[in-house]
Formats: structure tokens, sequence, C-alpha cells
């Protein structure tokens, strides 16, 4: 009678034990996806430092050699562009915006700037994107703003080249959250960079 009352016990300890195993289990996994989903939302704000940001989305992505971009005075932010990408790197002479595009199909940031922007603000702009190997530099014909930062579907435009928001947007879009085609190369195509990145 003791043994079957002792393995009535045993297999109540064991049942228990399961139970509780059990429910540490799911407690776990469920503080693990609310850990996972909170990272996420926090990953999709906007940093408030950046709260000038454009954004446009439903930006064909496909390759031609004659698309002619509108004359807006700023630089495209997506769409239909060249076959070949732009070597990520830092130019002093305007580059071909379908290659950019290409660039920015991959990840890279293009930092343009007005080409009368004084030479120290041209250095201070070369100095902080020749940290990031996925961003291109150049000046842009008729850019209405003194620098424009352009990812894939986003723009800012800036007065100044010590802007802090440089290098909040180049820190969050540099193969950022908004690349069609992370992982693609920005190098092995059109252009040779003063200094490559």
């Amino acid at each position: 009678m003791a043994k079957k009352v002792s393995s009535r016990r045993q297999a109540a300890n064991q049942s228990g034990d399961k139970t509780l195993r059990n429910i540490i289990i799911g407690g776990v996994i469920a503080i693990v996806v609310i850990a996972l989903g909170v990272l996420l939302y926090l990953s999709l704000q906007e940093p408030e430092a950046l709260s000038d940001l454009q954004r446009f989305v439903g930006l064909e992505r496909a390759h031609d050699e004659n698309v002619v971009y509108d004359d807006t005075g700023l630089p495209p932010v997506g769409g239909i562009h060249s076959g070949v990408w732009q070597n990520c790197g830092i130019y002093d002479e305007p580059i071909d915006t379908k290659n950019a595009v290409h660039s920015m199909e991959h990840g890279a940031v293009w930092v343009t700037y007005q080409p009368d922007l004084p030479t120290e603000d041209v250095e201070t702009l070369q100095d902080e994107v020749s940290q990031y190997r996925y961003a291109l530099l150049s000046p842009f014909e008729g850019l209405q703003s003194p620098v424009v930062l352009t990812a894939w579907g986003i723009q800012l435009e800036v007065d100044s080249a010590d802007d802090n928001r440089i290098t909040t947007f180049l820190d969050r879009y540099v193969q950022g959250p908004q690349t069609p085609e992370i992982g693609a190369t920005c190098s092995d195509g059109n252009g040779t960079p003063l200094a490559l990145n």
C-alpha cells in the first residue's frame, strides 16, 4: 500500500514539475516575443532629431539608361534608374543621377551640396561621409538647399554642413531599414571617387 501511495505522489510531483516547467517556458517565450515587438516598434520610430524628414512611397524599381528626372532642385529619392550603380565615395564633380539612385537602392546615402558651398563646409562633409562605406558625396547643380541627404524614399534638407542631423541621418539610413536591396555592393560600378569609404 505504501508503494502505491509513493508512486502516486511521485507521479503527482512529476506532473506538477512538468506543468511548472511549461509555465516557465511559456513565460520566457512571451517575454522574448514582447521584447522583440518593442524593439521592432522602436526601430521603426524616427529619431526626434529627424522630424523634418520627407518620405516617399511607391517608388518604381526598374532599369532604364534613358531615364530623365524632373528638375525639382532636389535629387530623386528613388525610382527607375541605371542598371549600373555609382561607386560609393567622395566626388568633387557632379555624378550621374541615375547611377546614384541605383546606389541608394543598395543602401547608400547620397549627400549632395550646392557647388558654391564654402571649402571648409565641403571638407566637413567629406570627413563625415568618409566614415561610411555606403555613402556618396557630390555637388549637385541647382540644389535648393545647401546640403541634402537622400536615401531610398527618404530625404532631409539642411542649411549647414555642421548640422547634427547629418550624422543622425547617416547612422540611421546607411544600409538602413528602407534599403530595397540590402547587402548589394556599392563598388565595382560606375565612377572613380576621390576617396573610397
